[in-house]
Formats: C-alpha cells, sequence, structure tokens
C-alpha cells in the first residue's frame, strides 16, 4: 500500500478538470473542478498549474498534509505555491459525500487512507451534495519518489489522464512536471481515453477492449489480453484524425456557406446554423464568427444542429453524420485487428458527447458497420464522466476489495 495509502488520480480534459478524493474503501471525501487543461496552448507548466489548486482544495477539505508540511498545503517545488501555499485561487469546489466526521472515520476504516482523484472530461461533479469520484490507469510515463526530486509527497502514488497527451514525449514532459510540485512519491501520466476504457471494462475480469472517444475531438485506444496496447496520434488532420464535434461543425459550416452562395449543394444547413444564434443567413454567421460578435467556443452548439437536420432527411447533413459513425468503426476495428482481437469476443467502449447523445442516424449506422466489419465487438456507451475511469484505476493500483469499486461506481449512479 506504500507508506499513506493513498493517492491522487487525474482525468483533465479540454474544456474542464474535476478532483475527488476517494478512501481506498471507495468512499468519495472531497471533490473539486477547475478549467481545461491544454498544454499545447499554454505550455505544459501552465497547464499543470491548473492542477495545483484543486489538488490543493481536495487535500484540505480532507485535513491531508501538503507538500509544505501544513493542512492542504500544496506547492513546494512548484510555481503556484513555492513557500507551500495553495496556488492560485478559484479552485471551483463541488459539494463533499461525506460531513468531516464521516470523512474522519473512512479515512480511520482506511488506515488514514484515501484516494485522491483529479479528472476532467464529461458530466456533473457532484450532484445534491455527492461528489463525483476519480480514479486512473496508466503505465506510460512513470516516474518513482527519486524522480520527484527526492520528494514524497502528500500521497504515495499520482495517476493522470490528461487530455492533449497523445504522443510518448508529451506524457514523458507532463509526467516530469507533475513530477517536480512533490504532490506525490510516484507519478504516471496517460492519455485520457484510457480513463474511458476502463470506465467501461469490467472490475473483476480480463481488462481487455477497445475504447473510442467522440466528443470535441475524436481518439482511440485498446489494450490487448497481453497487455499491449493500440494507439493513434490523435493530434488532428495532420494525423489522418476525422471528426468529433469541432470538425463536424466545421464542416456543416462549410457546406452551408458554400450551398448559400453557389458553390456547393443545397442544405437546410444554410438556414438551420444562422438560425440557431438568431440570424437570417450564412453571411451574417460567418462575419459574426469571423469579427467575435459570436464567441468561437459557441460552435459546440453547431453538432446537435447538424444531428437535427440530418434526422430530417437532408442528404449532406446526413453524409457527414454516416461518415463519422464510419470513422468511428473504422478506429475501432483498425485497434482490434491490430491486438490480435478481432476474431474474438471484446468490449468496444464508445464516449464522449457525440456518442453518448445517442443519436439514431449516428448510433444506428455505427451498431450497423461493427457487426459488419467487427462482428465479435461488444459496444457498450459509456456515459459516466471520465473520472470514474480513473477512481477505478486508482482503485486498482491499491489492490483494494469488490466494494470499493461498487462504491465508486456507485457515486456516479
Amino acid at each position: 500500500m506504500g507508506l499513506t495509502g493513498m493517492a491522487l488520480a487525474i482525468d483533465a480534459g479540454n474544456s474542464k478538470t474535476d478532483v475527488a478524493l476517494v478512501a481506498t474503501d471507495g468512499s468519495i471525501l472531497a471533490t473539486a473542478r477547475g478549467g481545461g487543461f491544454r498544454p499545447p496552448a499554454v505550455g505544459v507548466e501552465r497547464a499543470v498549474d491548473v492542477l495545483a489548486p484543486l489538488v490543493a482544495s481536495v487535500l484540505a477539505e480532507a485535513g491531508v498534509v501538503g507538500v509544505a508540511g501544513a493542512v492542504g498545503t500544496v506547492g513546494g517545488a512548484g510555481p503556484d505555491g513555492a513557500a507551500g501555499g495553495a496556488g492560485p485561487a478559484g479552485a471551483a469546489k463541488a459539494a463533499g459525500p461525506v460531513g468531516a466526521a464521516e470523512r474522519a472515520e473512512s479515512l480511520a476504516a482506511a488506515g488514514g487512507a484515501g484516494l485522491v482523484a483529479v479528472a476532467g472530461g464529461a458530466g456533473p461533479v457532484g450532484t445534491a451534495g455527492r461528489a463525483v469520484p476519480v480514479g486512473t490507469a496508466g503505465a506510460v510515463g512513470t516516474v518513482g519518489p527519486a524522480e520527484a526530486a527526492g520528494v514524497v509527497g502528500p500521497v504515495d502514488r499520482l495517476s493522470a489522464f490528461l487530455a492533449n497527451a497523445d504522443l510518448p514525449i508529451e506524457e514523458a514532459r507532463l509526467t516530469a512536471e507533475i513530477a517536480r510540485r512533490g504532490w506525490a512519491g510516484t507519478v504516471t501520466v496517460r492519455n485520457d481515453t484510457f480513463a474511458l476504457l476502463r470506465a467501461g471494462l469490467p472490475d473483476d475480469g480480463e481488462r481487455a477492449g477497445v475504447a473510442v472517444v467522440c466528443g470535441a475531438g475524436i481518439n482511440c485506444v485498446g489494450v490487448g489480453r497481453d497487455g499491449a496496447t493500440a494507439r493513434f496520434p490523435s493530434i488532428g488532420k495532420i494525423s489522418g484524425d476525422w471528426g468529433g464535434g469541432a470538425h463536424l461543425a466545421d464542416e456543416a459550416l462549410w457546406c452551408a456557406a458554400r450551398a448559400e452562395d453557389g458553390r456547393g449543394a443545397p442544405t437546410e444547413l444554410a438556414r438551420a446554423l444562422p438560425a440557431h444564434f438568431g440570424l437570417t443567413t450564412m453571411r451574417e454567421l460567418i462575419e459574426a464568427l469571423h469579427l467575435h460578435e459570436i464567441p468561437g467556443h459557441r460552435r459546440h452548439e453547431l453538432p446537435p444542429v447538424l444531428f437535427a437536420v440530418a434526422t430530417a432527411g437532408d442528404r449532406l447533413a446526413r453524409t457527414l453524420v454516416t461518415r463519422q459513425a464510419e470513422e468511428i468503426a473504422l478506429l475501432a476495428r483498425v485497434a482490434l485487428d491490430r491486438l490480435g482481437l478481432l476474431d474474438e469476443p471484446t468490449p468496444v467502449i464508445l464516449g464522449g458527447g457525440v456518442l453518448t447523445a445517442r443519436h439514431p442516424l449516428l448510433h444506428n449506422h455505427l451498431t450497423q458497420l461493427l457487426t459488419q466489419h467487427a462482428p465479435q465487438a461488444l459496444p457498450h456507451v459509456v456515459t459516466a464522466p471520465p473520472v470514474l475511469g480513473a477512481a477505478l484505476d486508482t482503485l486498482d493500483r491499491a489492490g483494494a476489495g469488490p466494494g470499493a469499486y461498487e462504491r465508486v461506481r456507485g457515486a456516479w449512479g
């Protein structure tokens, strides 16, 4: 179990980062939420800064001694609190699932141990005073206490599932920066798609399977029965990617603009997209987006419009939706083939906002394609936030019992 029996688990997404403190018995002790995790845009150090106040927050709520030796303080080697300060302000606090007395009782029952989970992705972190759990899964980019500048932090281990950790060198850099903060004795970093995979796999059975996430972007990972992994760079068009909400929004805008000015085939998208923003023409929408009168981040509102137009029968819109289904099925099939699982019953875990919405046209076409090209695949849509996968993996690493897994899964309903 290590010195403290505690672990930090992280799954940081493009739009938000969630943190939860979980005891080894699966109890959720504290949660916090922060902003998105975007190393390509701000650099590795500033991206990791997003985690600092969240880690400090959950440790403080649980009464865990931080790096500098004061309750709830985190900082040490990091730029956010060199003197053991808690880092930048503004850590959004989610309601904890237990009160102080219950927390103490749970920690005592676990030998003073808890598992801290930091996670980002889809779904709320706490509901009606209940916190959402978190965990990890990963072997890539691991460093121990010696590599962490000799600092043994307030927890034994930290496992992080991070968006934009797409290449081995990115995982290595993020691992080094997180280890430098002195939050844990051992640090492990993997891409956040592995959190989705763990969330969809059984807790007491074989951990082989493939996961495809289709949210703002698209990615796929897989783990074979021998532990081998299948991955894709997933860094955009230059790595062969097609799809995800942001891509679908751009494709819909492209088709609609050309339809209105005569360069392309007619499509209802030319009316529906501007109408969503209270505008009349695509020219007005193009101008509003270009001049930032409509913030760029609001493009994420367009995929549901695309799906509605496709459902109504528009040919171009349906073409985009069916193409998305084809790309998802192709990723799953190639990953299964690489792992030697194409002809064996294997879970294919599906997640991300585009897939969890279960649009009938997309879902039905995807199911049909998997039946045709990967007939042994067992598709399963996971609607729980990715922090669940992080929490489960943290329990894996702690050697937790069956009851802990049930408690963690129950926290997300």
